[in-house]
């Protein structure tokens, strides 16, 4: 049976009544035959059945044992970093999530938890940065928003030969593109808000542990801290999941073609995305994933702030926004949006250019999003040279 059949009927129909589709359990607290006897819930924020067949979705979809589902993305990955404690120390990759930077550097390290920001694509950079106190390997792969690979199976051997936990944020590829677990991986995160809703309509964050024993760690957390996915946005969660093999695939389709027109377009300087085999990590992505994903980045060669707020205020297809992975075109400019948290020399070093800007593939004709972002490019340079003349710029 195929992975799409398996995942399609993996979600289950109603014993009660028989409806086909998940019903939402909307209550706070479950009637007990007498105290400590129930049918296996008692009081929402521990479990919930509509929250608990989600997390058994995407346990099967990542192939894990446990899988938990968080009010956030950053709600998951902070009942991660909640398995440490004062003194231990993380490898993460330096090309960062800004609001995980914000976390770990604002939080966490505040109690004694020490960040080592490393590119994590080349293997020697995590050795050399790994220490008796290590206890986490965090990556992104790809990464957000320069679409870096990392190679998970070489890096499980790192993490399993220095006693370490590997994490790996697998929101941009996606389950349907790969699976961390199988490749050596100890947790899998995801900001469900992307590609697993699709829809840009609710915020969620899930993990995925390769064994039962570490779960119960994380959902032990889940519950004393109290950061549950609702309800009904499980239920909205599980109604994207079911057709996330087929978004996921046209949006690869859309990104290459994209990828492909500015790769060569003269206002162009760098691509970043792992479908082109001049990406530096071409090869790893095909070994360790089944496509190469929505998200397309790209510096000009104006490398200038201006000129990439000039671009992203001049597309109509691809909307200004925050997040990622819906079924709608988004682009936004990370200097000054996602990453705006992460110091400008870091962001710099981590190679989010100033002039940086990323897409977020939609489903849309592909021919009509590379119109868009021709028409930008013109509409871009007549506003710059239009502010240059004013001594705006």
């Amino acid at each position: 049976m195929s992975t799409i059949t398996q995942l399609i009927h993996s979600i289950p129909v109603d014993e009660l009544t028989g409806a086909i589709a998940v019903p939402i359990y909307q209550t706070s607290t479950f009637v007990q035959e007498a105290p400590g006897i129930n049918k296996g819930f008692d009081y929402a924020r521990t479990n919930n059945p509509t929250r608990q067949t989600l997390e058994n979705i995407v346990a099967g979809l990542e192939g894990g044992e446990t899988g938990i589902a968080f009010s956030s993305g950053l709600a998951a990955i902070d009942a991660i970093l909640k398995l440490l404690q004062g003194g231990d120390e993380i490898v993460a990759v330096d090309d960062i999530y800004g609001g995980a930077f914000r976390l770990f550097s604002k939080v966490y390290e505040k109690f004694g938890i020490k960040v080592h920001y490393v590119d994590t694509s080349n293997l020697h950079a995590i050795v050399n940065a790994i220490t008796p106190a290590t206890r986490l390997i965090w990556l992104e792969t790809p990464t957000n928003p320069t679409l870096k690979i990392s190679d998970i199976s070489a890096i499980a051997d790192i993490a399993k030969a220095h006693n370490c936990k590997l994490c790996v944020d697998n929101t941009f590829a996606s389950p349907v593109l790969q699976q961390p677990l199988s490749l050596g991986a100890d947790i899998v995160v995801h900001s469900a808000t992307k590609y697993l809703g699709g829809h840009s309509d609710l915020i969620a964050g899930v993990v995925v542990t390769r064994t039962r024993e570490l779960g119960a760690e994380i959902k032990f957390y889940q519950n004393a801290c109290g950061a549950v996915l609702s309800p009904f946005d499980s239920f909205l969660l599980i109604r994207g999941i079911e057709t996330v093999h087929l978004r996921v695939k046209q949006h690869c389709a859309n990104a290459l073609e994209i990828a492909r027109f500015l790769e060569q377009h003269p206002e162009v300087d760098k691509v970043f995305y792992p479908g082109l085999p001049s990406h530096p990590g071409h090869d790893i992505a095909r070994k360790q994933q089944k496509g190469f994903g929505g998200i397309v980045s790209f510096s000009l060669k104006n490398d200038t702030e201006e000129a990439a707020q000039a671009f992203v205020t001049s597309t109509s297809c691809f909307r200004l926004a925050e997040s990622l992975g819906g079924i709608k075109s988004l682009l936004c400019h990370p200097a000054s949006m996602t990453h705006k948290s992460i110091p400008d020399e870091k962001r710099r070093a981590a190679g989010v250019a100033d002039s940086l800007i990323r897409l977020s593939v939609g489903l849309e004709e592909a021919a009509d999003l590379v119109a868009d972002l021709e028409q930008a490019f013109k509409k871009a340079g007549k506003k710059l040279t239009s502010a240059i003349g004013t001594g705006v710029y």
